[in-house]
């Protein structure tokens, strides 16, 4: 029980902590490219609010917000 606490914990501060960096826009068509089920209102991003990006990429992917961060963290690589 302790160990899925910490492993939920840990989680949701990857997710609190997480920030987009680089070009959005070039970002954003790479992602539109490899998923094309995603529309431009689903990769709209307002600086500050990866949380709302996230949560949108996570229902037109349908993944997990922790995966999606995994997917945009490749694409900003």
């Amino acid at each position: 029980m302790e160990t899925k606490n910490k492993m939920k914990s840990k989680a949701n501060q990857t997710n609190e902590k997480f920030k987009i960096t680089g070009d959005w826009n070039a970002h954003a068509q790479s992602l539109k490219k490899t998923y094309p089920q995603l529309v431009d209102s689903d990769l709209f991003f307002e600086p500050g609010k990866e949380e709302s990006l996230i949560a949108r990429l996570a229902t037109g992917l349908n993944k997990e917000k922790n995966q999606v961060i995994e997917i945009i963290k490749k694409v900003q690589a």
